[in-house]
């Protein structure tokens, strides 16, 4: 079995992985010391699940019922069985409660992180006809959203057509080498087109665009995820869904990211090109509506 890692200081003294005193796994409350999966698990040896991270403000997770859906769409998507989301939800709540002390303080912000993975498989690609999916529910603290984003077009490209197109899966890989090329030329997140040379989305983000005053993001058929936030902001804000090529993001008037961790961020620059605005007032429109809606509705 491998124990699931402990938290470390990083060079500012900054907690870099704090998963909090508690941990749901398949129904079970453990301490994170007794948290452990085993070496065969299918999403540890090949990437084989799905995940949501959940915004916790004030001791309560914000749009879990959304976020529960997309999960089990996520694990239908990959072929794996609807995860029990009353059991889901059951554990999300556990974990927040069960925080105490080690829960987020005033001005923080709390990350739930649920994990569902294809459960113990062989050391390939194909899975235990009688596997049983590894459901990891735990909390950790973020800081809360602030200033602007740089962002920088990695040069490869997301597929559309792909079978995991639109899933929020744990297959994360290219977007550690994603972000890590943006890290290494200043900026915080990285934006990939398609195969079709059109806007998509980032790392753990969505892009909507400011383009002679309309608010503009890629349809999901670009192959970008259904974000939560991306959803909110079209619902409460108003925007258009239209396919955008790559280069209307370095050309917007005024650009965002909008995503559970960031909620609705302004885009300062692209590829190191200033932006006209960062916010315009399109953009501090999406962000003021979006703070207002929320505060006023924890599962929208």
């Amino acid at each position: 079995m491998l124990k699931l890692g402990r938290g470390y200081k990083g060079r500012a003294g900054m907690r870099r992985y704090d998963p909090g005193v508690l941990v749901w796994i398949n129904g079970s409350l453990v301490g994170e010391d007794e948290a452990s999966v085993s070496f065969r698990d299918h999403g540890l040896v090949v990437g084989d699940g799905v995940f949501e991270t959940v915004k916790v403000v004030d001791g309560r997770p914000f749009a879990l019922t959304r976020h529960l859906a997309r999960l089990r769409r996520s694990a239908l998507g990959m072929g794996l069985p609807a995860p029990d989301l009353d059991a889901v939800r059951d554990g999300a709540w556990r974990v927040v409660e069960g925080a105490g002390d080690d829960a987020p303080g005033d001005g923080e912000i709390g990350r739930l992180r649920i994990t569902v993975t294809g459960g113990p498989g062989p050391l390939g690609s194909g899975r235990y006809d009688d596997a049983r999916l590894n459901v990891v529910i735990a909390l950790a603290t973020q800081g809360a959203p602030q200033g602007t984003n740089d962002v920088a077009v990695v040069p490869w490209s997301r597929n559309e057509h792909g079978a995991l197109a639109g899933l929020k899966t744990t297959s994360y890989g290219e977007n550690v080498r994603a972000l890590a090329y943006a890290h290494e030329r200043g900026a915080s997140e990285a934006i990939f087109g398609n195969t079709a040379g059109n806007l998509c989305e980032g790392t753990g983000s969505n892009v909507f665009v400011v383009q002679d005053g309309e608010l503009v993001t890629p349809p999901l058929s670009a192959g970008c995820l259904a974000g939560i936030t991306r959803a909110l902001v079209l619902e409460w804000a108003g925007g258009t869904e239209r396919d955008l090529p790559l280069g209307a993001l370095a050309d917007a008037d005024e650009a965002f990211l909008t995503s559970t961790a960031r909620d609705v961020r302004p885009i300062r620059a692209v590829d190191g090109r200033v932006l006209p605005a960062a916010p315009g007032p399109v953009t501090r429109e999406a962000m003021d509506v979006f703070a207002k809606r929320s505060a006023e509705d924890i599962d929208p």
